[in-house]
């Protein structure tokens, strides 16, 4: 009986978010079809997902086959390596500061969408449909996808998961306000004499972050932020003169580096959505949010918005596609969302201001986060779950009152 009272969700797009997306609500209990094909390219990126995203992947059953293959994230520390005349001191996160044991777990990308793909494939509540959604036909009732191999798919909810220039999105008029940065990420792999000790260093420059995070073993990738032509010019180096500039621009700090074969650059945009939910569809990951790779936030974010979207579906069974449901969805995502993304997009524009009162403002924050533990903490528990870091404050207020 309970595929009649249970409506279908049709989930569009089959990168991590989709498949995660796919998963939730098919263990939700909901009759689900997910539509795309495999991912066959090569992706030599890395995903730091923190640990409230790991319980997601462990519900749903995925973390066993990705951990053996990660790093985990014990130390986040930031350093100012800008050569401005004001520059902020090293700050640095520990785990054990807020009783962690890690923030997170780094995985390279190569392991994680082969679990979730085979995971979804097995899964009995989940029909695959190995082809694009080619058009959309939205109204009051339903949702209606018609596929690139001709046939059609009826749901309740359409889930956008199909990236940063979701058709699925532009189907149900929602615009965005959008911008490119003068900025690429030039992302490799590389291999090092010293021990990472699993800490994750995040060297501020007047381009952007360059970001080393641990991998298994004497291993790390690396995120460096960039002009677009420096980051044509550095892709084009030798792999003797590559490494050398990487461990220069790392000051030594894990010794001899070696990179590994694979390059690739992205070029950094922001973009977001006016709203997060409407005609049946409702956006996640990167359909409904996009922003510069500062502070790991991009995939963690987008399982925060696959979570509160089933959480809001399992309260409306029936019609969980519908305006109620979709307005809720929207309301609870819009503060976290919105949040995250200008956090993220004001750290960047800081460090590529040379204005004074821009780059005081940055190395005030970072001053303080610094030199004051409690802050630091309230920050560290914010990062991984919102809300946690006012709570835990909040406990440690009224036990001082008493």
């Amino acid at each position: 009986m309970e595929h009649q009272q249970t409506a279908r969700i049709l989930i569009a797009g089959t990168g991590p978010a989709g498949l995660i997306a796919a998963l939730g609500f098919a263990d939700a209990g909901f009759p689900v079809t997910l539509a795309g094909p495999e991912a066959t390219a090569p992706d030599g990126r890395t995903t730091a997902l923190m640990n409230p995203a790991l319980k997601v992947l462990a519900r749903l059953g995925v973390l066993d086959a990705v951990k053996p293959k990660a790093a985990p994230l014990k130390v986040m520390r930031i350093v100012d390596a800008t050569r401005r005349l004001l520059r902020s001191p090293v700050v640095t996160f520990r785990a054990s500061e807020i009783d962690e044991d890690q923030f997170g777990l780094n995985l390279p990308n190569s392991v994680l969408n082969p679990a979730l793909a085979s995971t979804v494939a097995a899964h009995a509540g989940i029909e695959w449909r190995r082809s694009m959604v080619a058009s959309w036909h939205l109204d009051a009732g339903h949702a209606r996808a018609v596929l690139s191999d001709g046939s059609t798919v009826d749901a309740s909810l359409a889930v956008a998961a199909d990236g940063r220039l979701s058709p699925a999105r532009q189907a149900a008029g929602i615009s965005t306000s959008a911008r490119s940065y003068p900025q690429a990420a030039f992302v490799l792999n590389f291999g090092h004499s010293g021990d990472h000790a699993f800490t994750s260093t995040e060297f501020h420059t007047e381009t952007g972050p360059f970001t080393q995070v641990p991998l298994p073993g004497n291993r790390s990738s690396l995120v460096w932020v960039v002009k677009p032509e420096t980051a044509t010019e550095l892709a084009a180096l030798d792999d003797a003169t590559l490494s050398l500039r990487v461990e220069q621009q790392m000051q030594s700090m894990l010794g001899r580096v070696t990179v590994e074969p694979g390059r690739q650059i992205y070029p950094l945009s922001t973009v977001t959505p006016l709203c997060f939910a409407r005609e049946r569809v409702a956006l996640v990951g990167e359909a409904a949010h996009v922003f510069p790779p500062i502070g790991a936030q991009g995939l963690n974010l987008g399982i925060r918005d696959i979570d509160d979207l089933i959480g809001i579906a399992g309260e409306n069974r029936t019609d969980p596609g519908s305006a109620k449901a979709l307005a809720a969805y929207d309301f609870k995502r819009r503060p976290d969302i919105l949040a995250r993304s200008s956090a993220v997009n004001l750290l960047n524009m800081s460090l590529l201001s040379d204005m004074l009162p821009a780059q005081m403002a940055r190395v005030a924050g970072l001053g303080v986060l610094g030199g004051f533990a409690p802050l630091r903490a309230f920050f560290m528990r914010e990062g991984l779950r919102p809300g946690s870091g006012f709570a835990a404050l909040a406990g440690g207020l009224r036990r001082q009152v008493r």
